[in-house]
């Protein structure tokens, strides 16, 4: 009741601020615009990640039924509208504006990518008979503690959800403890890995046997990779390293710390396409990782010798690269543990990472079989995402959904 009547004062006093001067999001926000049309199914992602996360599941899902796409931020939904798909911005947790759209769409199913709880709009969706589905759901356990303090909030949005499929282990656990019926928990699919597990892997040979790709580094990994990489030639001279920093604008740092260490550098911002045999070549532009990935056999996933979390291991294990990482991985914490367990991965440490790199390029047929091992891993994980559809789909006719526990 407290949260319904404030959300009606605050929704008269944007729409008197939308009527003077307000912009045209703000406008589009509370559905005091031109309304859209209705559609199937209504697709909600926060911005451009989820939404580019989800998009297979989306196109194929608009392949079948009128969508209409929302997100919170205006660069998602440019996102959605550049594949030729209805899309606007999401209306905000507002009784009016949530009326209004809904009665415009008139959906059947609204489906969220990822998780957003939002007390009214669960409601109103109930009560209008509209079904709610969640892919790639996500809980931390950060967010889990604060929602526990809330169960009376939280309890009745999760009672609501049709179907649910979780995008790992632990955040399953959680939403069933908030209270996720567990007749709405479909199988898990990480929809993050739907796209790379869609990539042809290139085959193993010499050539990417010698060459090691530090991937997105971040500044104070460079220095010990480059030294790293010294002591690795004394024993494999014919080694080549690739050097792709998250940030191209630091290309020149880097070039200053290969020269102060002699090392032969090659730069593809100056049009170089190989790094030469025992030297390096700077990856400084954006975009083209896949060539990266593509020519080497051992991938170090930057980000983890310094404390930025890590970055994601699946895109170097979809090209069967042998996969390196430091201690800092918080933001992968379960793939890495998976991909380590399964010798698909291997933890080192800046003094630990030469010594790894030797035994590798002395042992190529153990190289090649952590590759193999990575990207089994990725095709076990990734899931096919066929029945998830099919049941979506089901849920939107209003017809039976197939059963995905059977599939």
């Amino acid at each position: 009741m407290i949260y319904a009547a404030t959300t009606r004062i605050a929704e008269a006093a944007l729409r008197l601020r939308a009527h003077v001067g307000g912009s045209a999001a703000l406008r589009q926000r509370l559905a005091v615009d031109a309304l859209p049309g209705p559609a199937t199914i209504w697709v909600h992602g926060a911005s451009v990640g989820e939404l580019n996360s989800a998009r297979p599941v989306i196109v194929a899902l608009a392949e079948r039924m009128p969508l209409q796409i929302t997100a919170n931020s205006e660069t998602g939904r440019d996102l959605a509208a550049g594949w030729g798909l209805p899309a606007r911005l999401a209306p905000l947790d507002l009784p009016g504006a949530l009326d209004r759209f809904l009665g415009a769409v008139r959906p059947r199913l609204l489906l969220t990518v990822e998780s957003e709880f939002w007390p009214l709009r669960s409601r109103l969706l109930a009560q209008r008979g509209i079904a709610h589905a969640m892919i790639g759901a996500r809980m931390s356990e950060r967010s889990a503690a604060t929602w526990s303090k809330l169960p009376r909030i939280i309890g009745p949005m999760l009672g609501r959800i049709s179907a649910l499929s979780a995008q790992d282990q632990a955040s399953e656990a959680r939403l069933l403890r908030l209270g996720l019926p567990a007749a709405a928990l479909l199988p898990r699919l990480d929809l993050k890995l739907i796209d790379p597990a869609r990539i042809a892997p290139p085959p193993h040979d010499a050539a990417r046997d010698a060459t090691v790709l530090a991937a997105s580094t971040h500044e104070g990994e460079d220095a010990p990779i480059l030294d790293a990489f010294l002591r690795l030639r004394a024993d494999h001279p014919g080694a080549r390293l690739i050097l792709a920093p998250r940030h191209p604008d630091r290309g020149e740092a880097i070039a200053v710390l290969a020269a102060s260490r002699s090392l032969s550098l090659a730069r593809r911002s100056q049009g170089a396409d190989a790094a030469p045999q025992g030297g390096v070549l700077l990856a400084d532009t954006l975009g083209e990782m896949d060539l990266w990935y593509s020519a080497a056999g051992i991938c170090l996933v930057g980000g983890s010798l310094v404390e930025r979390g890590g970055h994601t291991p699946w895109e170097p294990a979809a090209y069967r690269c042998a996969l390196l990482h430091g201690p800092h991985v918080e933001n992968f914490r379960e793939g890495f543990d998976h991909l380590d367990a399964h010798r698909a991965a291997q933890e080192i440490s800046a003094d630990t990472l030469a010594a790894t790199l030797s035994d590798l390029l002395s042992r190529p047929q153990r190289m090649r079989a952590m590759g193999d091992q990575a990207r089994a891993a990725l095709d076990g994980r990734a899931g096919d995402p066929g029945p998830l559809i099919a049941h979506l789909a089901g849920l939107a006719s209003g017809g039976e959904a197939p059963d995905m526990k059977r599939m």
